[in-house]
């Protein structure tokens, strides 16, 4: 089984910790980032989710947002899933799409990645 709860790397070094998820799925923490918009140093934002339950044999799907706090006019979205490999290790697998505040709706076009 795999668990959702507790401290994240990922490639970019970039670090999340999730609470406790709870028995209805729902689960919280916060993303430290190292990759900003602006560039920078890190920061630690709240991030609030929810994780699918799998059904018996499954891997567990998952997804959560990201409000980038204090140094960021945008919010990030994550969908992904948690697998573990023979030898126990556990991984998460996510893709993301970010939305950036714009001034006008001209410039729609280039406000999510």
């Amino acid at each position: 089984q795999c668990q959702l709860n507790g401290l994240w790397r990922n490639e970019q070094d970039s670090l999340m910790e999730i609470s406790a998820v709870r028995n209805n799925g729902d689960f919280q923490g916060k993303y430290l980032t190292r990759v900003t918009l602006a560039g920078g140093c890190a920061h630690a934002s709240p991030l609030v989710g929810a994780q699918q339950q799998p059904g018996e044999g499954g891997w567990p799907t998952f997804a959560f947002t990201v409000r980038w706090d204090k140094f960021s006019n945008a919010t990030a979205a994550f969908v992904g899933q948690c697998f573990v490999d023979t030898g126990g290790k556990e991984t998460l697998t996510t893709m993301w799409l970010l939305r950036e505040a714009v001034g006008s709706l001209e410039e729609d076009w280039k406000a999510t990645r």
